[in-house]
């Protein structure tokens, strides 16, 4: 078995997003992700997705890598919008009913049940590409480290330790392929043994992946173990005192990508306000 993860995995290209300064892209990510949860309009979503089908291209990242990085997340979405289809309430006809516990509980589906989980799942899927894209394939986790540091470095004079903040999330997020490959790894060792994780019920299921549970925590922690010996060995203390080689300076393309997500936020409040098509 083997698993597809788009987080925390860098491909390297020649793009103008790979040259774009961290802090800009999580500038970016910001009002994108704030614009997806303020849109209500169906014009607004068109924009967004128009945005980050224009994100992939100029990245110029497979799109095959990127459908790949979506697996683990399908039947999340898929899930949110079937509960989402069944539990809006109809304010037109509704097309079927199903009755679960009588004079109890009643699944209704209606047109607006269907646009809404449409409209969910759509949500979701463009949000996961263009962070992915932005965060995972065009961003080393150094440059996101140094990225975010930066961006948090007010915080530094109420004693909040940006520094370490930063590189924590980076090395979780550079760990997830790997504690993901090694999940794929122990699995296959557990089924040429002869485990089976395919058949039976949800309990069976369950105790099944017991035998992988266990030495996925041995092999983490002892990642974690080799990781701060290594850390320590290069005379790592935390952020005090420590330069960088290289250090981040904004260029016109960057002002240009601060401006951009900027007209994003406003052109959705704009549309949800001038455009009433149907609201969500």
């Amino acid at each position: 078995m083997s698993f597809d993860v788009g987080i925390g995995q860098y491909y390297e290209t020649n793009s103008v997003l790979h040259k774009m300064d961290p802090r800009t892209k999580i500038f970016f990510v910001i009002l994108y992700i704030v614009s997806i949860f303020v849109a209500k309009e169906i014009y607004a979503f068109v924009l967004l997705t128009a945005i980050m089908l224009a994100t992939v291209i100029i990245s110029r990242v497979p799109l095959r890598v990127i459908l790949k990085g979506l697996k683990p997340v399908v039947v999340i979405v898929i899930f949110t919008a079937i509960l989402n289809m069944f539990l809006t309430k109809a304010e037109s006809e509704p097309l079927f009913s199903v009755v679960v516990i009588p004079n109890f509980w009643t699944l209704t589906l209606c047109v607006e049940g269907l646009i809404n989980a449409g409209i969910l799942a759509l949500r979701i899927i463009i949000l996961i590409i263009e962070t992915s894209v932005l965060f995972s394939y065009t961003t080393t986790p150094i440059e996101l480290t140094d990225g975010i540091e930066m961006a948090l470095s007010p915080l530094k004079k109420i004693k909040v330790p940006v520094h370490e903040f930063a590189m924590m999330m980076t090395i979780a997020l550079r760990f997830i392929p790997t504690l993901v490959d090694e999940t794929s790894k122990i699995m296959n060792a557990q089924k040429a043994r002869g485990a089976d994780f395919s058949s039976g019920g949800l309990v069976k299921r369950a105790k099944a992946l017991i035998p992988i549970i266990i030495p996925l925590f041995i092999s983490s922690f002892r990642r974690a173990e080799e990781l701060a010996t290594a850390m320590e060995c290069r005379c790592y203390h935390g952020g005090n005192g420590r330069t960088r080689m290289k250090k981040l300076k904004m260029k016109a393309r960057d002002y240009i990508g601060l401006l951009f997500s900027c007209a994003i936020l406003a052109g959705v409040i704009l549309l949800n306000i001038y455009t009433h098509i149907y609201s969500i």
